[in-house]
């Protein structure tokens, strides 16, 4: 059994920063895919970023530089690090692990809004 846990969403200003967390437990390896994505009012899912092990790390176009995905296998978290927000960055974000047979589990989601 998987579990995710997603924090620390909230309303920031544009330009402001974000740091979501996932707390995960269950059958996750240290190699599994992890990441994060978000959606938007209307529309739908879309992928953000994602990490395999420590270090091998993707991010969608629009947030490559702004963002900063990370994982403590210790510590059972996965973050993202969010710097430079910007209205079109308001969704519900979610955190998202597959395992080794394949299975996609999903959190809750957090809300982030960025408005003046």
């Amino acid at each position: 059994q998987v579990h995710l846990v997603e924090s620390g969403g909230g309303l920031v200003q544009p330009g402001g920063s974000l740091r979501l967390s996932c707390a995960y437990s269950g059958s996750i390896g240290s190699s599994d895919l992890m990441g994060w994505y978000r959606q938007a009012p209307g529309q739908e899912r879309e992928w953000v970023a994602d990490i395999a092990g420590s270090i091998f790390v993707n991010y969608e176009s629009s947030v490559k530089g702004r963002f900063t995905i990370s994982r403590d296998r210790d510590g059972n978290t996965m973050d993202l690090q969010m710097n430079s927000l910007r209205p079109e960055d308001t969704a519900v974000y979610y955190c998202h692990a597959q395992t080794r047979d394949a299975r996609d589990y999903w959190g809750q989601g957090t809300q982030v809004t960025v408005s003046a």
